[in-house]
């Protein structure tokens, strides 16, 4: 089966492993700092903080920053919950801005929600299309508040030229298997803070300073949220393949932008001409008339190959944030999510298997297309 999204790992890729296994260190060596190195020299970024896991990374990026209880937090809907997860476990709470059509929140939306209580504005680049962050920081500096990106999707995504990493004042990214690029699980924090850059790793690491020889000392609040070696060396060989991979994403994605340009049924992610994605999601957006038959049409796309899936239930429908926050309603949210289905789009796909997803979806999305909505 076609994979919406997946990783792929070569030769050098098991080679830099096997060599970090027969080392000295599995933990705590040299290939963390290396990768971190290389985070900063791809993105520009002056820090990289490696965790082992975005999920990490996020609890760190909020702790440091002093989110806590009573603060309010303005971020998307449309993400994996962890985006909102950690500062909810800080005590913060969430505040909804509805998305644009291209899932990205909607920059227009935000000034009206900001509070005395607010402490941070959360964008979601959703798919590898960055936020609109230029706009996000203006908002973000009139009122004095803290522009923390959820990039998971976003490692190699640019603006101008510019990559996805130092535009706010902290970008976590996701190493995740079907990330653009994996360390199996693994994640970090990007900033040109060096406060929080300091903070940060005391935070993965036990809140420990170590002195001399065996003397330690505990200075703050931390946990064990470190990277591995094995995981860091795997990061550093892929992110040298990274720009190829994206290429080829891209490439697809081209195809498929092409093929569906004339279509009435369904909308595909517009990119700005100054931006390139990741294009860790190719998401279509289904029209209405469609919303009642995505069961079905999910279901024989998966049945004739294509490993299609949906990004994202919005956050505040599931039950911990009914239960905990009351009912939300966003109107473009609730719509996306009853619109929207990624299909197969990565680097493993030869531009024959980019056809056969084209055809295919074409084919069963005009199927059921005669078959309508019965109220």
């Amino acid at each position: 089966m076609l994979s919406y999204s997946t990783q792929l790992i070569d030769e050098n890729d098991i080679n830099v492993v096997i060599d970090v296994l027969k080392s000295d260190f599995l933990a705590q060596g040299p290939k963390v700092e290396q990768f971190e190195q290389d985070l900063c020299a791809y993105t520009g970024a002056k820090h990289a903080i490696a965790f082992n896991s975005a999920t990490s990374a996020l609890h760190g990026a909020y702790s440091v920053y002093g989110i806590t209880q009573g603060d309010e937090v303005i971020t998307s809907p449309i993400s994996f919950v962890a985006t909102s997860n950690m500062f909810v476990e800080l005590g913060a709470t969430p505040v909804w801005c509805d998305v644009k059509l291209d899932g990205n929140i909607d920059e227009s939306k935000i000034e009206a929600l900001i509070t005395k209580r607010t402490k941070a504005i959360v964008p979601i680049d959703f798919a590898g299309k960055p936020v609109a962050i230029e706009k996000i920081n203006a908002i973000a500096k009139q009122h004095n508040l803290l522009v923390i990106q959820d990039a998971a999707h976003a490692l190699g995504s640019s603006i101008n030229g510019d990559k996805v990493g130092s535009f706010s004042d902290m970008t976590i990214f996701s190493f995740h298997a079907i990330k653009p690029i994996t360390t199996s699980e693994g994640g970090a924090v990007l900033t040109n803070n060096e406060k929080y850059a300091k903070a940060l790793r005391l935070f993965r690491s036990h809140g420990i300073i170590k002195k001399q020889l065996w003397s330690s000392d505990m200075v703050s609040m931390g946990y064990n949220l470190r990277m591995t070696e094995v995981a860091a060396a795997l990061g550093s060989s892929q992110l040298q393949k990274l720009d190829t991979f994206i290429q080829k994403r891209n490439k697809i994605s081209d195809y498929f932008d092409n093929r569906f340009k004339n279509e009435k049924l369904f909308l595909t992610q517009k990119l700005e001409s100054n931006t390139i994605s990741s294009r860790h999601l190719y998401p279509i957006i289904l029209n209405p008339e469609l919303h009642c038959l995505k069961e079905d049409i999910f279901k024989e796309l998966q049945e004739r190959g294509l490993g299609v899936q949906v990004h994202y239930r919005p956050i505040y429908q599931n039950s911990f944030y009914k239960e905990k926050f009351g009912k939300t309603v966003l109107p473009v949210a609730n719509d996306f999510y009853l619109s929207e289905i990624s299909i197969p789009c990565n680097q493993t796909m030869s531009m024959k298997d980019a056809e056969y997803v084209a055809d295919t979806f074409l084919d069963v999305i005009h199927k059921y297309s005669h078959r309508g909505c019965s109220f």
